[in-house]
């Protein structure tokens, strides 16, 4: 008896447990927010199939609570046998019709929202010169643990932060470098596998409405168990009017090899010439080839909203990163990639990093 009891109650704690955690999270981070045509075609499809659900649930539920009470057995009719209604056609009819019926409401628009979302068709009209008409074209890669997107008819290969314009189709080719990732935006739209061996392609609209937390910017995550860093692999999307993203394309296009500025600077210019540049490139307009672009692109890297991906943009984190880039990421693969910086490399590294900003 004790033990059933004791198992009772650890059954209880885990369910309370359960309860309190799926209350958790970051509200940037909800599906249940739509901001953009996918997500809201998304939404209504969840809606539509939890009122299904729900409805189910309650009819069964008032039929069994109605058996239970009308032929519960007494004393009066303990001996009596229910009327049997096996083989009655009209019963047989009516539970077969319904649940089809009920299918059918939640396929038809399925089905349809599956055709349209799946339509790419406009990114594959190209002009003469091989760029895509009249669609934003982006290319995601996904690396262990980052993210890279670049622009192929305009030019421009950034990193972590994602720019895109509101209220206009943004078309993706997704992959991955190395292992399998997930692209997700979930205010935005439904997650799409990064495979290494293939391109999935996809597109999304953007209102302007952003975040509760930041406005004009969304939060990405990769949604496929990856690594030990897995749950740190995030990016940002800011979104921009459509004028705003022209003028950003063209300051992007425009970015030059940045000049640094100060003694201290032009020290951090020098660590990083022998020490970063192999591998980080620090102009948009990286024309190597992809399998050459082994990590970020630092072109804008003082605009950037988080270090890392995940700490705050600040002096302090990027020290903290480039001392110990494992213990922030475990198993990235910048770790032993460079020879350690005393205080004051770190200091001079920071300022020219600090200064990578379009203003220049």
């Amino acid at each position: 008896m004790r033990k059933r009891l004791h198992k009772w109650r650890l059954i209880s704690i885990f369910a309370i447990l359960a309860l309190a955690l799926s209350g958790c999270g970051e509200p940037f981070l909800s599906t249940l927010t739509p901001a953009g045509e996918v997500a809201k075609k998304q939404y209504d499809l969840m809606i539509l199939s939890t009122v299904i659900m729900v409805l189910v649930i309650i009819v069964v539920t008032v039929i069994f609570i109605y058996v239970i009470a009308r032929f519960r057995r007494t004393k009066k009719n303990e001996n009596s046998i229910p009327k049997q209604v096996e083989g009655n056609h009209k019963l047989e009819i009516i539970w077969t019709v319904i649940p089809i019926l009920l299918l059918l409401v939640l396929a038809v628009p399925t089905v349809s929202y599956t055709f349209q979302l799946a339509d790419v068709s406009p990114m594959k009209q190209k002009d003469k010169d091989g760029k895509t008409k009249d669609a934003l074209v982006v290319n995601v890669r996904a690396n262990l643990y980052w993210w890279e997107f670049e622009y192929p008819d305009l030019g421009i290969v950034t990193s972590q932060d994602l720019f895109v314009p509101t209220d206009k189709k943004v078309y993706f080719n997704v992959k991955s470098s190395d292992v399998k990732h997930s692209f997700w935006i979930p205010a935005v739209g439904g997650k799409t596998d990064t495979n290494p061996e293939g391109v999935n392609q996809f597109w999304l609209e953007f209102d302007g409405k952003g975040s509760e937390k930041v406005k004009n910017q969304f939060y990405g995550k990769c949604a496929e168990l990856c690594g030990p860093s897995h749950a740190y692999m995030d990016f940002k999307v800011q979104t921009l009017s459509q004028d705003d993203f022209k003028q950003w394309t063209q300051d992007m296009k425009n970015l030059k090899k940045p000049a640094a500025e100060g003694n201290l600077a032009k020290e951090g210019e020098e660590i990083y010439n022998k020490s970063c540049i192999g591998c980080h490139a620090n102009t948009a307009n990286d024309s190597r080839p992809e399998q050459a672009r082994t990590a970020p692109n630092l072109a804008n890297f003082g605009d950037r909203t988080r270090i890392a991906g995940i700490l705050e943009h600040n002096e302090e984190n990027l020290k903290k990163w480039m001392q110990d880039p494992e213990q922030v990421k475990p198993g990235n693969l910048m770790t032993g990639k460079y020879q350690k910086l005393d205080e004051h490399e770190l200091d001079a590294l920071t300022a020219y990093l600090m200064g990578l900003k379009l203003e220049q």
